[in-house]
């Protein structure tokens, strides 16, 4: 757990204030995504066991460049989860329930009002303002960053990425330690 969550905190509570980020993180993150990490400012949601499940990245890179992914999904079970739910054409039935339902409609552009917030607290950049992650607010594109929004932001807040966690739940679960 991070030194600002409480050691009982449930693993995909997210993280109440920014601290530095530790270095034991960044070498985790760097071995779950095979590259350096770029921008981390924080961990938003963690294993049960304590590792990042989701970084939290700044809204302009060390290089430079903008990166509007707030909330990247780091841990390997969990990118998995999420590609092979790609792979079998989840994203088309959602898209199609996304475009008929006016309360899933709303619910999802709530999350892309969310998304952009969290990441406004991190600085403003011209270049991605009113653009959030994962297709949002209107369509669905990559479950991999409405997962980690799920993660980070806690029940409730992006209806796909929570339907998204629990279509995932026979590969990979937020509760269990599979690293």
């Amino acid at each position: 757990m991070s030194e600002n969550a409480p050691a009982d905190a449930p693993a995909t509570s997210p993280e109440p204030a920014l601290a530095p980020v530790d270095p034991q993180d960044l070498a985790v993150l760097e071995e779950q995504l095979g590259r350096v990490p770029r921008g981390v400012v924080g961990i938003a949601a963690r294993c049960v066991c304590g590792r990042p499940l989701v970084a939290r990245t700044a809204p302009r890179l060390p290089d430079g460049s903008p990166f509007p992914t707030t909330f990247y999904l780091s841990h390997p079970g969990a990118v998995a989860a999420a590609s092979r739910l790609e792979a079998v054409g989840v994203m088309k039935e959602m898209n199609e329930r996304l475009a008929h339902d006016d309360e899933l409609a709303a619910a999802y552009r709530a999350a892309h009002e969310h998304y952009i917030a969290q990441r406004e607290a991190l600085g403003h950049v011209e270049e991605i303002a009113g653009i959030s992650a994962g297709g949002m607010p209107t369509r669905v594109k990559c479950l991999h960053a409405l997962m980690a929004h799920a993660l980070a932001a806690g029940p409730g807040v992006n209806p796909i990425g929570d339907e998204t966690l629990e279509l995932a739940k026979d590969d990979w679960r937020p509760d269990r330690c599979t690293c």
